[in-house]
């Protein structure tokens, strides 16, 4: 299993969610991406999960760490 990270902090939008879904296309099935966020990415979840991926938001102070797991095919 390997982890990619990033870190968007103090990045303006749309830049976090661009390389965010620049880095889903490393994972293979069981791979995580763990990235540091301002806010919420709320208008990302859709997106993730059309893509087949899974997803969770840990907020944290400001804004928290989002989790996306490629998930294993099927």
């Amino acid at each position: 299993m390997a982890t990619i990270e990033i870190d968007n902090r103090g990045l303006a939008p749309p830049e976090p969610m661009v390389r965010i879904l620049a880095g889903l296309k490393e994972l293979s099935a069981g791979d995580e991406l763990v990235a540091l966020m301002d806010r919420e990415p709320r208008m990302l979840f859709p997106e993730l999960e059309r893509r087949g991926f899974a997803w969770e938001f840990a907020p944290e102070g400001d804004g928290g760490v989002l989790t996306v797991r490629r998930l294993a095919s099927e």
